[in-house]
């Protein structure tokens, strides 16, 4: 550990505050990055070893109860990187940049999209909560404001007026998640990191994102749960 920790540069500290302002960051994004930085402060650059360059800056930020993780865009599979505070694991991290009662409003709408059945939580039902919050109610403008303000700061994504968690939240949250929502959490059969969008077997309950689904019934004729043999009933994406 101590030889890897040696082994940082001005390359690893911009790509780190690059990532840093961002939050998180696609994966081709974090490619191009490692390149710009590379090239920048001319360190030797190889376009295979993203990972073991982050996993030197990762040595670094072991003490500090930091790290990046690399995580997957549940919409279309692609990889993301974001920042993960360690030693806060939980909604309290957020605590810094949100009152209470905007952290109750996205308490309740993380509980709406986890314990639904498909990974969403209408606008409609999110906005019926405002006025039930403990702290403080809160009339549906304002709701909707600060459900803005979440999605500018990615920790939800919306589409048309369907809110669910952002690739950052699930990354960040995912212990979180697991621990506080053990009946309803859980991880994809193939992937095995935390799914929220998922398609269920309706014999055996295993679940499976949908781009995980897509991929691996790609060249199955007729398709069969990995877990449990069965067909799949759902539609595959």
């Amino acid at each position: 550990n101590i030889a890897m920790a040696a082994q940082i540069t001005d390359a690893h500290r911009r790509f780190l505050q690059v990532l840093m302002s961002h939050g998180i960051m696609e994966g081709s994004e974090a490619r191009k990055l490692h390149r710009r930085c590379c090239e920048i402060h001319k360190v030797y650059y190889a376009h295979d070893k993203l990972d073991d360059f982050i996993s030197a800056i990762n040595s670094h930020l072991q003490p500090l109860f930091m790290q990046i993780r690399k995580g997957m865009s549940e919409d279309d599979g692609r990889a993301h990187y974001a920042l993960v505070n360690l030693a806060e694991t939980e909604v309290t991290k957020m605590a810094s940049d949100y009152t209470e009662n905007e952290l109750e409003l996205f308490r309740k709408t993380m509980d709406l999209i986890i314990l639904s059945e498909n990974g969403f939580a209408s606008s409609t039902d999110i906005l019926n909560l405002a006025d039930q919050l403990k702290t403080k109610k809160m009339k549906k403008k304002e709701a909707e404001q600060v459900l803005k303000v979440f999605v500018e700061d990615k920790w939800l994504s919306e589409r048309n007026g369907e809110y669910t968690l952002h690739s950052r939240c699930i990354i960040e949250m995912e212990q979180y998640i697991l621990s506080n929502y053990q009946d309803a959490a859980r991880k994809c059969n193939i992937c095995h990191s935390l799914a929220i969008q998922s398609q269920v077997c309706e014999s055996c309950g295993i679940g499976m994102h949908l781009p995980c689904v897509r991929k691996y019934f790609r060249a199955q004729i007729e398709p069969r749960c990995p877990q449990c043999n069965d067909f799949w009933s759902c539609d595959i994406p």
